[in-house]
């Protein structure tokens, strides 16, 4: 795998779960209550088939998975609720190096997210954090077309951000992440995630994969035009 070329992008876009903030788990446990209050058993395979769609997405697969009384719209706002009230708890952290990922790729270029979580637990999580001033554009897959592994998100961050998609860096954990991110003609940096790997086909996508946040951030400072000093 090609490492990125030094200087040779201008912006970055980030997705959440899995490379900001440790909720993956939370999310299978969300889907797992809401199968098994209805007499199912939520698994494994289930939450592989429903990583990177959008809300809309995944809470029709889930209502449709557990034979809900409840429409997709429905089992969203419960599943999203149960997720806001995780970070009130304080469940939802930052995994070590976020922060200075974040706060130095953004003192360098502008950074956007790309995330498949819904618009209020996006909001929810960047402010409990302090990372919203950080941003210069968030896209939830809900508000495109198709959730993940379609481009379509990162493409609306790439837009929001006034940058070619071919000069952007991506950063991403999961398969259908990085096949979103791939498939926009990003840059991808991958971060595979230990919990749920991505798959063979998926992480060959990336440009460089890395051991930890610290090894991003030092991948994405060195892909970025460096600071004119005054």
């Amino acid at each position: 795998m090609t490492q990125p070329e030094a200087g040779a992008r201008s912006a970055v876009v980030f997705d959440m779960d899995g490379v900001l903030v440790e909720s993956e788990h939370l999310w299978e446990r969300m889907w797992t209550a809401f199968a098994a209050d209805r007499g199912k058993t939520w698994t494994a395979e289930q939450t592989r088939q429903v990583q990177g769609m959008s809300a809309p997405e995944w809470s029709a697969f889930l209502a449709a998975f557990s034979e809900a009384e409840e429409t997709a719209a429905q089992t969203e706002k419960a599943v999203v609720d149960g997720m806001i009230a995780a970070l009130d708890r304080g469940e939802i952290e930052l995994l070590p190096g976020s922060l200075r990922m974040v706060t130095e790729t953004a003192a360098r270029a502008p950074i956007a997210l790309a995330s498949s979580a819904p618009r209020r637990l996006i909001d929810a999580v960047l402010d409990r954090h302090g990372l919203t001033e950080h941003f210069s554009a968030t896209v939830s897959s809900a508000e495109v077309p198709r959730g993940k592994p379609s481009p379509d998100v990162y493409l609306a961050a790439a837009e929001k951000l006034g940058h070619p998609a071919e000069q952007c860096l991506a950063v991403e954990d999961s398969s259908n992440g990085l096949r979103a991110a791939a498939a926009a003609g990003m840059t991808v940096v991958a971060i595979p995630n230990s919990d749920y790997p991505p798959a063979e086909d998926a992480l060959a996508a990336a440009g460089y994969v890395a051991a930890d946040l610290d090894d991003v951030r030092e991948r994405l400072l060195a892909s970025l035009p460096t600071p004119v000093r005054g």
